[in-house]
């Protein structure tokens, strides 16, 4: 990964490279941006060009060892941390990055814009929660005991930090405060309010905003080779998400709409037999699903409300758009606030491992209170 395969965020680039040349890289960095930023495309772009052998002004060369390295994934002194979870085949105390490194680097290769999510179903652990444990804690020190094999520099990509477990975080606090000698830490973050004050403390914060719609044009345009007009309507629907935006391209799309539209429809009936059933099958899909579920049902109240205040602002089309028409007319601003106040409380209970039938249940009898 280098700079310009991320494309954008020309000023942030230009800080990076900056520190390199003038010798002044802080040795632990939080690249903060929400997800869909390109924050940890930027951290791999980084990493990559601190140790290449023959840097330009702005980027890495992209052909000396330690680039073809990196672009594979396999550098002996970048070293990842992610979350995992249990699966069929690993477990115990074997649940840390390095048993996952194969799924990681297939991960990074098709989708480094993507989410812990699709993360999850890339590796298979959906219906377990993703953490960072003390475990973990450890094999970083290990990692990093060691002195560079062949870098400048020996670098500890941890995504997500925010689901540390608390050991794990309290665990790294001394080398991260005082690493080994040309050691850089880049911590890639989607949410600084979960990481421990004394792990903010530590770092230097690289904001990382998403991509403007002209960069995201941009880069549709050059690198995923779609028509212009293509590009400003999924640039446009995406708000600057270019995971989103390539989910558009693909047609990766699942039926959480048409799940979405039924399930309101039934709330609209009070339909309570139906509801019932509807919360049976939510409590049969996996957990990435049944959360999706949710986020997308948040984003159609957000739809809702931007058809009352600001129709200009609206990012949906075709049968979205037929659906949001239609359902604007039965919600108004203050029956949608409260509706993504309940999805936005069920998806935390879900987190936290509540049971998915009487979540489900629940949420749907208030929001049926609330449509009628």
């Amino acid at each position: 990964m280098r700079f310009v395969d991320v494309g954008g965020l020309a000023e942030v680039r230009k800080k990076l490279v900056a520190s390199v040349k003038n010798d002044h890289v802080a040795h632990a960095q939080l690249f903060l941006g929400r997800a869909g930023s390109p924050n940890l495309p930027m951290a791999l772009a980084f990493a990559a060009y601190l140790n290449c052998e023959d840097p330009s002004g702005d980027d890495s060369c992209g052909v000396c060892s330690s680039c073809v390295k990196n672009a594979k994934f396999i550098h002996p002194d970048v070293h990842f941390v992610f979350p995992v979870s249990p699966t069929k085949t690993v477990s115990g105390k074997d649940v840390i990055s390095t048993s996952f490194l194969k799924e990681w680097r297939e991960f990074l290769t098709t989708s480094p814009f993507a989410t812990l999510d699709q993360w999850a179903a890339c590796y298979g652990g959906e219906n377990k929660e993703a953490n960072i444990s003390k475990e973990e804690s450890r094999q970083i020190i290990k990692n990093l005991s060691l002195k560079a094999f062949e870098g400048k520099y020996k670098v500890m990509i941890i995504w997500l930090p925010e689901y540390m477990h608390p050991s794990a975080a309290n665990g790294i606090l001394k080398i991260l405060e005082e690493p080994p000698e040309k050691t850089i830490f880049l911590l890639v973050s989607n949410n600084a309010e979960k990481l421990l004050t004394t792990i903010l403390s530590r770092t230097q914060i690289v904001t990382m905003p998403n991509l403007s719609d002209e960069e995201l044009v941009t880069v549709l345009i050059e690198k995923h080779q779609i028509s212009e007009d293509q590009a400003r309507q999924f640039a446009h629907l995406a708000d600057g998400d270019l995971n989103a935006a390539l989910r558009l391209i693909h047609n990766v799309e699942d039926d959480g709409h048409q799940l979405f539209a039924d399930w309101m429809r039934d709330c609209f009936k009070r339909d309570f037999t139906a509801l019932v059933r509807r919360s049976d099958e939510f409590h049969g899909m996996n957990k990435v699903a049944q959360k999706s579920l949710l986020l997308y049902g948040m984003n159609m109240m957000r739809e809702s409300l931007m058809s009352h205040a600001a129709p200009e602002l609206l990012r949906v089309n075709g049968r979205e758009s037929q659906f949001i028409e239609n359902f604007s007319k039965v919600i108004d601003e203050d029956k949608a606030t409260k509706i993504t106040t309940l999805l936005n409380e069920a998806h935390f209970h879900l987190e936290r491992n509540a049971g998915a039938r009487m979540v489900f249940l629940d949420l749907s009898l208030q929001i049926a209170a609330i449509i009628k």
